[in-house]
């Protein structure tokens, strides 16, 4: 059946499963059925959730199809039977299903297609993470891989999409109330899919898809309506940058400007001209680039041929509500004679805020830079030269000839292809010579009168100055292309050069060494150091040294006088010096680059070093202050109570029996286990704390260690740990310590006859050892802390001194484990040992 209409689709689009999109698919059915609708349910897939069942209620409900796969028996949608039913609106349950084979479609999003063609609209969910495009997010966050997928444009295309959000927190206590999953599968699932850190990634990538699509669909109305203007619905500021000093000024206001309000983008472009050769150094657009990217923002580079009208045209493009830019650096007369960008992007922004900086550069004028020549001196001696040789040689050629065999005009084309030479060989200035010198020969040898520099007719006064006009023009264009030519290899070999240099830091090389040694050979430099100092009177010490002898010697000294010897500070503390020979102002920037570049790396390492010594000093002043507090009461009650069953067994006044004596044993028992304890844990804890622990890491097998390591609580202990784990990467002594004092932690904390639940599973990259107690659990406020040394979890206890879960939490970090702390649905705490699989370690 054809309505002649297509149907309308409607996607509820949920963060994980769990957070209610099929409640909310069924709650729009009951509000378009009581508005007189025509609503069957396609296909709802309840999981057995009591509350979705009632939900749907006395809903119609197209029987569904059955299918047989591999000796089982599987329902699936009967696109047919709605098809026949042809209702005004069909329930379609989870959208990137895959049918069973031998269905219509192999997805359940084709089937969806069907009846949208045959004008029926659908109401469907997804959850975020069988989005197409997000799968391999997806599966870095939560480490695993969906095998479900929709095409993203199924689901952009949508006539309507609804998000469907719970908070981490609240999922994750509808989990634990048996709301989502039944009880068996909901501590598996809590500890896996449904981790706070899971949830909340999967819920700000379900977020930001949407709007994406959100601001997609604006662009689509604005440009389907023809609205050339700015729609304001987001503030967007971009900056005009130019390269020159005034950058920083401009980029630092437009931030504080974007800072004002929430949500506000940061966007810097800078114009190219339309031969996409940079006017400005690419080490200052380099600096611009990061400057632009630490306060926030994102920096564009377009091209065009009018400064204003592409600023305008990408300010548009990207709906911005303002654009920044700064006053003119021309004097005020070229500004009148010419105007200025400014101005002229104010003229063109229509609708757009225009914000106007002024900084210290403002009609100061840009100064006058000299012009560079790309020729060696060798070709500019040579290109001298042929500007007097080469129009001598052709007028003696022609001379030759004969002046009668060949017309003025001819002897000024061959002349003219002479400046062309000269501009090729020598550059502008010796063409625009050989022009002049071409002419005055025109003029002498070949001008009628000759032999003079007089000229009897005035055409060939014209062609003589047409001449001399077109010779300077071509020989101008050619000296331009060249320069363009000589700017583009340079940019390419310095984007070559940096790109480099970027690969090298990226693949680990961000040592100073690396970088020095990358400059020699960039540069072909004889020596290359890297020093640095103290302060600004210490000497110079040497970071990084390479040589790099080329044409010399093996061992050779490095060539090269004083003369050649370039000095690059990085800054006030660190210094790049080069040797071999002088360098020309654009390799200096690169230069600049890498020495920025070193200098990054050294400031991170002594960074790291400081931060490094501060946490040792402070985690060993923290334990010294500790120890000190806790040692005067808690080492010393065993002691008193082992002192005092000594004294009553060894007194002589005193008669006792046998049961008297088997108490004072057991005492002296019972507190000398307890002394070996806490003196066990503190010499664990001082080993670890001075890094004495040296592990032997393998592959092993959790058989090997739980049952062990548990034996001495069998008797209070649930245990479940699969044969077929896979191995683990750690040293199986060590790790049996830390599950000890975990287990030991837990049945400590367990009410009389609980059992504590010790669980093993595999994650696609490590396997995890749970240890669930139902005891009293930990506060929240106290998570944070329970990991350090002399925590107590009952400040009343006076078992130890809080030492277990350190030591325990200490070895696993040796042994490339970890340990975290979760709450046991319906009260305790349970404890997750995180292991490394074998073969998942570089």
């Amino acid at each position: 059946m054809t309505t002649g209409r297509r149907g309308r689709l409607t996607v509820y689009l949920g963060a994980a499963p769990g957070v209610g999109k099929t409640y909310a698919m069924l709650d729009e059915a009951d509000r378009r059925r009581a508005r007189g609708t025509d609503v069957v349910v396609g296909l709802v897939e309840t999981h057995g959730r009591a509350a979705t069942v009632a939900k749907i209620g006395d809903l119609e409900m197209v029987p569904r199809r059955l299918a047989e796969h591999r000796g089982s028996t599987l329902t699936e949608l009967d696109v047919d039977a709605v098809l026949e039913r042809a209702p005004e609106v069909a329930l379609v349950d989870e959208l990137a299903h895959t049918n069973a084979p031998g269905s219509r479609h192999a997805k359940r999003w084709q089937d969806v297609h069907d009846l949208l063609d045959a004008g029926i609209d659908v109401v469907t969910t997804v959850n975020v993470q069988h989005i197409a495009s997000l799968t391999d997010d997806v599966e870095a966050i939560t480490g695993v891989r969906q095998r479900e997928t929709v095409p993203d444009q199924v689901v952009r295309d949508a006539d309507q999409i609804q998000l469907v959000d719970l908070s981490p927190e609240q999922l994750r206590r509808r989990l634990a109330h048996g709301n989502v999953y039944r009880a068996e599968q909901i501590d598996a699932s809590m500890s896996s899919f449904f981790r706070v850190g899971n949830l909340t990634a999967l819920r700000e990538l379900a977020l930001l898809w949407l709007a994406d699509r959100v601001d997609d669909a604006l662009t689509r109305y604005r440009a389907d309506h023809s609205i050339g203007g700015t729609w304001p619905a987001r503030e967007r500021i971009v900056v005009a940058v130019t390269g020159g000093p005034e950058t920083e000024t401009l980029l630092r206001r437009a931030a504080r400007i974007a800072q004002r309000a929430a949500g506000t983008e940061l966007l810097a472009v800078h114009v190219l001209p339309t031969d996409g050769l940079p006017s400005t150094p690419s080490a200052t657009i380099a600096a611009h680039r990061a400057l632009v990217e630490s306060l926030g923002g994102v920096f564009h580079t377009v091209v065009g041929e009018d400064v204003p009208t592409a600023v305008v045209d990408f300010a548009r493009g990207v709906n911005a509500t303002m654009i920044v830019v700064g006053v003119s650096r021309h004097p005020v007369w070229r500004q009148a004679l010419l105007g200025s960008s400014s101005a002229e992007i104010a003229r063109l922004s229509g609708a757009i805020d225009v914000h106007l900086v002024t900084h210290e550069r403002a009609r100061v004028g840009l100064g006058v830079r000299s012009r560079y020549s790309s020729l060696s001196p060798k070709r500019r001696a040579a290109g001298w030269g042929s500007a007097l040789l080469i129009p001598a040689v052709l007028t003696a050629a022609l001379l030759a000839i004969g002046t009668d065999a060949v017309a003025l005009a001819t002897d000024a084309m061959l002349l003219l292809a002479g400046v062309v030479g000269v501009a090729l060989i020598g550059g502008l200035w010796p063409a625009v010579v050989a022009a002049v010198v071409s002419n005055l020969c025109l003029n002498w040898f070949f001008a009628a009168p000759t032999g003079r520099l007089t000229i009897a007719e005035a055409e060939n006064v014209f062609a003589l100055a047409v001449f001399v006009v077109v010779a300077v023009a071509v020989a101008s264009v050619v000296d331009l292309a060249a320069r363009r030519s000589a700017q583009a290899y340079r940019a390419r070999a310095e984007a070559s050069t940096l790109a480099a240099l970027s690969r090298s830091v990226l693949s680990g090389e961000d040592t100073a060494h690396a970088i020095v040694q990358r400059l020699a050979q960039t540069f072909a430099m004889a020596d290359v150091r890297l020093e640095e100092r103290a302060d600004d009177r210490a000497p110079w010490s040497v970071v990084a040294h390479e040589r790099w002898v080329t044409d010399a010697e093996p061992g050779a000294a490095p060539a090269g006088t004083d003369d050649d010897v370039t000095e690059v500070l990085i800054d006030d503390r660190h210094r790049l010096v080069l040797a071999g020979r002088v360098l020309p102002a654009s390799d200096r920037q690169v230069v600049e680059a890498f020495g920025a570049q070193a200098g990054i790396v050294l400031e991170r390492r002594r960074l790291r070093e400081q931060a490094a010594q501060a946490e040792v000093l402070e985690r060993t002043e923290s334990t010294r202050t500790a120890l000190l507090a806790a040692v005067s009461h808690d080492l010393r009650t065993p002691l008193a109570a082992i002192r005092t069953a000594v004294d009553g067994l060894a007194s002589p006044d005193v008669e006792l029996d046998r049961e008297d004596r088997d108490v004072l044993t057991a005492t002296i028992a019972d507190s000398t286990y307890r002394l070996e304890r806490l003196i066990g844990n503190l010499l664990d804890l001082s080993r670890i704390q001075t890094g004495a622990v040296r592990p032997a890491l393998r592959a092993a097998s959790l058989e090997e260690v739980v049952p062990i390591a548990v034996e001495p609580w069998l008797a209070d202990l649930a245990l479940d740990v699969p044969e077929d784990l896979p191995l683990v990467h750690t040293d199986p002594g060590l790790f049996e310590r830390v599950v000890a004092n975990v287990v030991s932690n837990a049945v400590r904390h367990s009410p009389p006859g609980a059992k504590v639940l010790v669980t093993a599973s595999a994650a696609r990259d490590s396997v995890e050892l749970r240890v669930a107690d139902t005891g009293p659990g930990v506060p929240e406020d106290r998570k944070a802390t329970m990991f350090e040394p002399f925590q107590r979890l009952d400040d009343t206890s006076t078992g130890g001194l809080g030492l277990g879960l350190a030591v325990a939490a200490g070895l696993a970090d040796a042994v490339g484990a970890r340990v975290s702390a979760e709450d046991t649905p319906g009260g305790g705490l349970t404890m997750v040992l995180t292991v490394p699989r074998d073969g998942m370690v570089p």
